[in-house]
């Protein structure tokens, strides 16, 4: 996938809910870090951009997404029971809102190990938090 872009994964749908796998084997491989986020109504991930890691990040909405393009920011809707791929390479912004009634999920791959001590992240608001 190209820097920033996005793309809907395949979402199947049952009388029990939802499964969809967020990454093929080609990006798990080279992944070293996995985290799974449940961001409430309204609120905002990321705000950031990283300096040495590549992330991609699947946005199970309804959510909107911000990405910080040389022409301005790009905003994403993903809309309600569709899951989306991001692809986030070092030094570009971006941000995440849930814009639904629930908690909104986001499963997210880096390449980089998290270090607690020295984080990857650099503070960039594309999304003022409410």
């Amino acid at each position: 996938m190209d820097p920033g872009s996005h793309q809907p994964v395949s979402v199947r749908c049952d009388p029990r809910g939802v499964l969809f796998e967020p990454v093929d084997a080609d990006v798990l491989i080279r992944q070293r870090n996995c985290h799974v986020v449940l961001t409430e109504p309204g609120a905002v991930r990321g705000n950031h951009w990283h300096r040495r890691a590549t992330e991609v990040s699947v946005v199970l909405g309804p959510a909107r997404v911000c990405i910080r393009r040389e022409s301005g920011i790009e905003e994403i809707q993903v809309p309600d029971g569709q899951a989306w791929r991001f692809v986030f390479p070092p030094g570009v912004p971006h941000a995440m809102q849930n814009t639904g009634a629930r908690p909104m999920v986001v499963i997210a791959f880096s390449d980089q190990v998290h270090d607690r001590q020295s984080p990857d992240v650099v503070s960039d608001i594309l999304i003022e938090t409410p």
